[in-house]
């Protein structure tokens, strides 16, 4: 797991890095504050299913894609394929902070019969410039929510690439693995394994993955989250 997480940490960087230049070139809502509040639409609720809850930003919600091509509706097609009986909720919000998932935290993670969340939160706060100890301590409030209401959860790490500095890489990208580790959660070291720094994977802004991307995506979620069903 240790030699994945450094392989992670090197692709994560120059994709951040990437991520970064192409933020700073063009005006998109991860980078300038602009919140989109409503999700992708959903299927309708079937309360006596249990639920695994996508809570996240953008590349939860599906920026840039229709309902069809999200890693969540893709999710939900895995899972009927596999024979599991779950419900798969959306709730990823474009540009969303941990900060302000924390907000919504208590509305998101109370539905009826939830039974996962994956927890895929923190780019924002990167590259925003936020504090990675406040960041941490958003997640931190976050999973314990999740964990007295008694979800299990998956946390996706992120990475912050050397141009934010050594002090705040560190401190940021330490954040996941430490958390994971304090609360003894699942932990998916990098969401865009095999899909960054892929122009056929990605959509035109280099950031967010296509609906090939896309595929690949919810095949990494998926590969984590199976332990937990």
């Amino acid at each position: 797991m240790r030699k994945s997480i450094r392989n992670s940490v090197f692709v994560s960087s120059i994709f951040l890095t990437v991520f970064l230049a192409a933020c700073g070139s063009q005006r998109h809502p991860a980078s300038t504050g602009d919140v989109f509040n409503k999700p992708l639409a959903t299927p309708q609720s079937n309360g006596n299913k249990p639920k695994i809850i996508c809570f996240g930003d953008s590349l939860s919600a599906g920026f840039g894609l229709s309902e069809k091509e999200s890693y969540p509706y893709l999710l939900q097609q895995k899972l009927n394929a596999d024979g599991y009986d779950y419900e798969v909720v959306n709730a990823g919000v474009s540009g969303d902070t941990s900060t302000g998932a924390l907000e919504r935290a208590d509305w998101v993670l109370g539905q009826d019969n939830g039974r996962i969340v994956i927890i895929e939160l923190g780019a924002n706060d990167m590259l925003r410039g936020l504090s990675p100890a406040k960041m941490k301590e958003n997640l931190d409030k976050i999973i314990t929510k999740a964990q007295t209401k008694g979800l299990k959860v998956l946390l996706c790490g992120m990475l912050a690439p050397p141009t934010m500095g050594a002090d705040y890489q560190r401190q940021f990208t330490s954040a996941f693995p430490d958390l994971a580790s304090e609360h003894h959660v699942a932990y998916l070291p990098f969401l865009l394994e095999n899909i960054a720094l892929s122009k056929d994977l990605n959509q035109a802004d280099g950031i967010h993955p296509n609906a090939a991307g896309e595929k690949i995506m919810t095949d990494n979620v998926y590969k984590a989250l199976k332990p937990l069903l």
